[in-house]
């Protein structure tokens, strides 16, 4: 198969559901051999399997991204089946609603060790991985793409401890790229708005329990009031952004933040 993308081989963390799912698929479809890894190792199974009755070239594994033998077995394995590690999407990252005022240590902790240390650690294990394997021309170096969001630009009272976590995933990542471009690893984050994904699911119940809304969608419906092309996103929509992020198409980038948030966030 030809394409940029054709013959990498690219671990997706959080990718039993949602927009790590999506990622997984599109990448698989064009020719990338994927793993599948989650913290529900039967749902990255699941997505795994289907991605293989599809012709594409996926195994699922296991993974808690807030442990770093963890994550370091998951890139061992990776290596050791596919061969190598050529893109690393530190994708897996959770949410919670709750009032600027009643966020509690525990809420803010638990948040940071997921969406922040997670990215620190998979960032750090990938390059390592893309450091000892070396290579020379385009097989060389490495990618590294985290999973951000509008939540990391712009700072909403219901989400101040996710807003915080994805404003880390944003400083990281420009960490990241000075400290690894000596190495020609890349690594730069794409900024997801509202996506209609089991997480917003989530979000819209928190909403309705807090008796901030009355029904079900009235959530998204009413935080995408200010989305610019007039609707929620789908992860099909990240899926183009996320490929080329992944892509030889994006050689020449690096420490940048993509936003793919229908013109929520204009910056």
């Amino acid at each position: 198969m030809s394409g940029s993308v054709a013959e990498k081989t690219v671990i997706v963390t959080g990718a039993a559901r949602g927009i790590g799912a999506a990622i997984a698929r599109r990448l698989a479809a064009e020719g990338a051999g994927v793993v599948v890894a989650d913290l529900d190792p039967a749902g990255a199974e699941t997505v795994a399997a289907a991605i293989r009755g599809q012709g594409g070239r996926a195994e699922a594994l296991a993974v808690d991204v807030t442990d770093r033998s963890s994550v370091r077995a998951l890139i061992e394995r990776t290596v050791g089946v596919f061969g190598r590690l050529d893109v690393m999407f530190n994708n897996a990252g959770i949410s919670q609603t709750c009032p600027f005022l009643d966020v509690t240590e525990a809420d803010f902790e638990r948040i940071m060790k997921v969406n922040g240390l997670g990215v620190l650690i998979g960032t750090q294990e990938a390059a390592r991985a893309m450091i000892a394997q070396g290579g020379s021309g385009k097989r060389g170096g490495g990618k590294i793409i985290n999973t951000a969001s509008i939540a990391g630009k712009q700072g909403y009272p219901l989400f101040a401890h996710y807003c915080a976590s994805k404003f880390a995933v944003v400083a990281l990542t420009q960490a990241a790229a000075r400290a690894l471009a000596e190495h020609r690893i890349t690594v730069n984050c794409f900024g997801p708005g509202v996506v209609r994904t089991e997480l917003w699911q989530q979000l819209d119940r928190e909403f309705m329990g807090l008796g901030i809304t009355e029904k079900p969608e009235q959530a998204i419906d009413e935080f995408s009031k200010s989305i610019l092309l007039g609707r929620p996103s789908t992860p099909d929509d990240i899926t183009g952004v996320t490929s080329f992020l992944a892509s030889d198409a994006s050689d020449y980038m690096t420490g940048q933040t993509v936003m793919i948030d229908g013109g929520m966030v204009l910056i």
